[in-house]
């Protein structure tokens, strides 16, 4: 995830005397959810065409099993999946047997429809796996401890949605799947998404060459974007995770937008292409996404809200993630009970976590340190723009902060045990750097849920460049 500082220490030079800071692809288809609204009603033999577009596959009680969790609220939760299956006009990223979920979300829709939570589930989750039965041409799952993205190439979507609704305990009522291609359609209907990128992108893997900053992904470029891993950040699934729901925060506001509802030629278009894009449970017809938006019609971009799964890195199993307890179960029960607009809410921090790039150094003189460090931030929330080596050692932690960075750096420095933080006035990026001394204190224990901070879609990409 970087290069780490392995050079013998050499003698420690002063520092500035510090001056504290006073001042803070995936979940697709909630945009079909989204920008709905209403809308179909006035389509006549449009919605025709529209609900034969959909694809449905039954998932039955014998793949969902007898133990599911019990109905507790009058909350819709609908299981959102994206396919990594390569057949077809998939074939061109790769060739790869069977098919896998390349992302699991849970959106959950209030009973009143005046807010949305889209948790996302890392696919490099290592969990309990329960049983699932052979379907078709799969075969099935074994109880086992494995990656949470196993249970759809052993069983298929049925097997999927069991296994979330097992280790969450949420009755789950749907489900929704889209694949490259149909991604690749929705963003292009929407004429593109605009985005800001804070690094060039060249990434052979994901097909991307992207120069940095403010600009519109069509929809090849886009699904490169929330595709690649490797070639940014730290290179981790986490990062990916953080890239893909900034952009999908991005789509929605494009698809609520009045230049995309007001405008029926494009607005249908954008519908013609999600409808085509997606498969669900029989049970999910047009016909019912319809009631359901129509419903949401005054759901604004602030009471959409996307979280993570509170994780850490596995010790015993390198490369796979565990999930962080008491916090994932609380999340899990709050949404469960229909509580979670009430304890994690959205906007109570000006600047949110995940607009907060920061760049990890490692003058510790402690191999490895950095690339510790960097996952802790990341599993709370902030984007790691890079971990790298200092140029020299020293011998007390702290943070630099460009000009209006001051509030960016105020935010990092409540997690720090002990905040040091120079301004460097000359900066040319709110990019914030932490550079870590022989003193590394550690970081303070996360204390509530806002700790594994999420963010609503009113967020902005570009503000963090």
């Amino acid at each position: 995830m970087g290069h780490v500082d392995v050079r013998p220490a050499r003698p420690v030079e002063a520092e500035p005397t510090p001056r504290r800071a006073t001042s803070r692809w995936r979940v697709w288809l909630w945009v079909v959810l989204s920008a709905v609204l209403g809308v179909l009603t006035g389509l006549g033999g449009g919605y025709v065409k529209l609900t034969a577009n959909v694809k449905h596959e039954d998932v039955t009680r014998q793949d969902l099993g007898s133990a599911r969790p019990v109905k507790i609220s009058k909350a819709m939760n609908i299981l959102i999946v994206g396919s990594d299956q390569r057949g077809g006009a998939n074939a061109r990223y790769g060739r790869a047997p069977g098919e896998r979920t390349d992302t699991i979300i849970l959106a959950h829709i209030s009973p009143k429809r005046d807010g949305a939570t889209l948790i996302s589930f890392p696919r490099d989750s290592l969990v309990e796996l329960p049983a699932c039965p052979a379907k078709r041409n799969l075969p099935g799952q074994q109880a086992h401890v494995g990656m949470i993205n196993e249970s759809f190439n052993y069983g298929g979507i049925g097997c999927t949605w069991r296994t979330v609704e097992s280790l969450t305990g949420i009755h789950i009522d749907h489900f929704v799947k889209v694949d490259f291609t149909g991604f690749k359609a929705m963003v292009d209907a929407l004429g593109g998404v605009p985005v800001c990128i804070p690094q060039p992108i060249h990434d052979t893997k994901a097909l991307l060459d992207l120069p940095a900053g403010r600009q519109v992904l069509g929809g090849e470029q886009a699904l490169g974007y929330v595709r690649a891993r490797y070639s940014l950040g730290d290179g981790s699934d986490i990062g990916r995770i953080q890239r893909q729901q900034m952009f999908l925060a991005s789509m929605v506001k494009q698809a609520m937008s009045g230049e995309t509802l007001t405008h029926p030629v494009k607005l249908f278009g954008f519908l013609d292409a999600a409808t085509r894009s997606i498969t669900t449970d029989p049970d999910l017809t047009v016909g019912v996404m319809k009631e359901l938006l129509t419903s949401a019609r005054g759901l604004t971009a602030g009471q959409i809200r996307f979280v993570t799964t509170p994780w850490r890195y596995s010790i015993t199993h390198p490369g796979r993630v565990e999930w962080v307890q008491p916090q994932a179960e609380r999340l899990f029960k709050m949404v469960a009970a229909d509580r979670i607009g009430k304890n994690v809410e959205s906007g109570q921090q000006k600047i949110p976590k995940s607009q907060i790039h920061v760049i990890v150094r490692n003058g510790a003189g402690r191999q490895g340190l950095a690339t510790e460090v960097a996952a802790e931030l990341e599993q709370r929330g902030y984007h790691i723009v890079k971990v790298e080596t200092a140029a020299k050692p020293y011998a007390r932690t702290f943070v630099r902060y460009g000009p209006n960075g001051e509030a960016r750096a105020s935010r990092l420095l409540r997690e720090l045990k002990r905040p040091r933080a120079f301004p460097a006035p000359a900066a040319q990026t709110q990019k914030i750097i932490l550079v870590l001394g022989a003193d590394w204190p550690g970081m303070k224990l996360p204390r509530t849920l806002e700790d594994v901070e999420g963010f609503d879609a009113t967020q902005d990409s570009c503000t963090a460049s």
